[in-house]
């Protein structure tokens, strides 16, 4: 299927083009039969088998029905009023929205009066009149946007924002004679009121933070030199809020001063409501963390899931044969990526796959690329025998030819093919925790079914697969394993009922002592001793029919939520642990923006409002990424997780703040 200019596929993306499967990017169903039935389930139209998407927001549903009620362009006259008879409707052109939609009179059946006949309407020379003035008008809209964007050496990807549409249709609610804020307006009266609509939001999430707990997110960068900044969030299943960014250069190493500062944000946060702490697995941070627990008792700190098993993957790569194979598929890949031209050729014969993920860091990358290469094998190798190739002036240069003979080396691609197959449940544990939807409660069960799924490739023989679970457990139970991740795997009920996952004693022990960190109070012990049973046995409410369907179809937390309430206490301890995540590298800040506020002396004024600006430009940012993924949580099962559709850390990051000049021109009063 050819994706084509559909504006529909800004909502979607294909996933299988022979079976014209597409998947939506709010609720993650999927349907066959292309983008056309995707339109219904976008506008919440119900269609033959077509389920309304419930998260799709109320601007792209009213947007999408508007193309669904605008006509297709009549090829004759002929045919338009063929149309109108058929449908016994008369179009009318709007000018508020730019589409045409169907009058709601009588269909004219039943002896009513048809609507032609009572209403007005342009003939159809008329009818293109107006068309064509209308596209004048829009054309000459797109050309004045355009040239915003190019004179202000605004990025493209701002048309992506969901703010970019919400401000055109808030323009053309205000009618001609609109004016658009001034330059004063914008960096005085107007920031301060988005940092209030924002701070309002962030007040609805507080309250959340009481019912599903919430993350302490501290994320770490430095130059490579002397540099060093931290940024803070808190995160939770409705969102992320960022507090701050600070630089701490100098102190990087000191447990005792990033112990003080991870303090700060708890207090700030209410240490009621942290659950956990995730950091980067520095020594120093580590030490701090344990700080942290001594000192308050009922949260957790935890290291970065995302780091750690970026880790595991450089552990495994540092194997010989594993990091022959891998330089051997860099050597392929930047040649292709190299030349324009080769480029260009290979898309052609992959079909448009991409052979590298570049928004990807770390050994992960590595990793994709060679699965990438992998799949493209028999795609690769008629590339490169096909007289297009043939004929071209690289076929004949000698660097080529190397290129030729790795592809044709069959032990490469018996490494490859291996490499892939032991890195692959590593990098979908990768997928399940990447972004900020909760997955805690998958991770434990996650890490055991890589080892099996390892084993097994391998067919039980030991000296092949132990080594790859000694690089797996010394990452896993030396760094990243926590007691919570053990209870989050135990109260996961796709977890703990399945016939198929064994519930050891190292996941019982680690249930138990989380449990005796998050009930503060004996009462509440007790009744979690009391309940705990009902749970184990699935008895009641959780034994029901729709509560064992729910296992699998619900998320933990929903599942908790709906099916829990005989055990009350236990379900508050469930939905707090299972409503976290266990990564913080989703974020993917834009640095620069925070380096250029830490690396000006300003004056006390100049530092406030910029401070302001980072915290209105960055939470909005996070909104966005909110809203696009939707509020909730969905079931995850590893054998169905595609590494190769996209992660939500490959989506657009924030954009850099570099013009600060306006800082220069604050009023008098704002100077202090």
């Amino acid at each position: 299927m050819v994706r084509g200019r559909d504006a529909c596929w800004e909502h979607c993306v294909l996933v299988d083009a022979n079976r014209q499967k597409v998947r939506c990017n709010y609720c993650q169903r999927e349907f066959s039969g292309g983008v056309y039935r995707m339109k219904f389930h976008l506008a919440q139209i119900k269609n033959k088998d077509i389920v309304p998407c419930t998260e799709v927001p109320n601007h792209i549903r009213d947007h999408i029905k508007t193309i669904l009620s605008t006509p297709k362009k009549q090829k004759t006259i002929k045919k338009q009023k063929v149309d109108q008879a058929a449908n016994g409707q008369q179009q009318h052109s709007s000018s508020a929205s730019g589409g045409v939609h169907p009058n709601r009179g009588s269909s004219g059946h039943n002896g009513s009066t048809s609507p032609s006949l009572l209403f007005a309407h342009p003939s159809p020379s008329a009818q293109q009149v107006i068309d064509g003035v209308q596209n004048k008008k829009h054309d000459y809209a797109d050309k004045k946007i355009a040239a915003f964007f190019f004179q202000n050496s605004i990025p493209f990807s701002a048309a992506k924002s969901t703010h970019y549409q919400e401000m055109v249709d808030a323009i053309a609610e205000c009618g001609i004679g609109y004016k658009p804020p001034s330059y004063d307006k914008l960096r005085c009266s107007l920031l301060d009121k988005v940092k209030a609509d924002i701070n309002e939001t962030h007040d609805k999430l507080r309250n959340e933070w009481k019912e599903t707990g919430c993350t302490v997110l501290c994320d770490c960068w430095s130059d490579g030199r002397s540099r060093t900044l931290v940024a803070l969030s808190v995160t939770c299943p409705r969102g992320t809020l960022f507090l701050r960014s600070i630089d701490i250069s100098g102190h990087a190493d000191d447990p005792h001063y990033l112990f003080e500062l991870l303090e700060s944000v708890v207090l700030e946060v209410g240490v009621e409501n942290v659950v956990q702490v995730i950091t980067e697995s520095a020594m120093s941070y580590i030490y701090a963390g344990r700080l942290l627990m001594e000192k308050y008792p009922s949260l957790f700190w935890s290291p970065c899931a995302s780091h750690c098993i970026n880790e595991m993957l450089e552990d495994f790569s540092k194997q010989d044969w594993v990091s022959r194979v891998l330089e051997e598929a860099n050597t392929i890949t930047s040649y292709i990526y190299s030349n324009d031209g080769i480029l260009s050729m290979m898309k052609k014969f992959t079909s448009g796959w991409e052979l590298i993920r570049p928004k990807f860091s770390g050994f992960v990358a590595h990793f994709l690329s060679l699965r990438s290469l992998v799949i493209q094998e028999g795609n690769l190798k008629h590339m490169f025998s096909h007289t297009e190739w043939l004929s071209s002036i690289d076929s004949r240069r000698s660097e080529a030819q190397a290129i030729i003979s790795l592809l044709y080396l069959e032990r490469f691609w018996k490494s490859a093919r291996e490499a892939v197959s032991i890195s692959e449940p590593l990098v979908k544990i990768l997928r399940i925790i990447d972004g900020d939807m909760p997955a805690i409660g998958y991770i434990y069960a996650g890490m055991e079914m890589a080892k099996i799924s390892i084993k097994t490739y391998y067919k039980s023989a030991e000296e092949k697969y132990v080594p790859i679970w000694d690089i797996i457990d010394r990452r896993w139970y030396m760094q990243l394993h926590s007691p919570l991740h053990a209870a989050a795997a135990f109260l996961n009920p796709s977890v703990f009922y399945s016939v198929s996952f064994k519930i050891d004693s190292r996941m019982r022990n680690g249930f138990q002592e989380a449990m005796i960190k998050t009930a503060t109070e004996e009462k509440d012990k007790i009744e979690i001793t009391k309940e705990h049973p009902v749970y184990v046995n699935a008895q009641g409410a959780l034994g029901t029919e729709f509560a064992v369907k729910g296992r699998t179809l619900n998320s933990p937390g929903d599942w908790w939520a709906g099916y829990g309430y005989e055990v009350p206490t236990l379900q508050r301890a469930a939905i707090r642990i299972l409503s976290q995540p266990c990564s913080s590298h989703w974020c993917r800040w834009n640095w620069s923006t925070f380096e250029n506020m830490h690396n000006k002396r300003r004056i006390r004024a100049e530092l406030d409002k910029f401070s302001d600006l980072v915290f209105v430009h960055c939470n909005l940012w996070l909104q966005a990424v909110t809203r696009s993924r939707g509020s909730i949580s969905r079931p995850i099962n590893f054998d169905e997780v595609d590494v190769s559709s996209e992660w939500p850390t490959e989506s657009e990051a924030s954009s850099p703040l570099f013009d600060d000049t306006w800082l220069d021109y604050l009023p008098p009063n704002n100077r202090g």
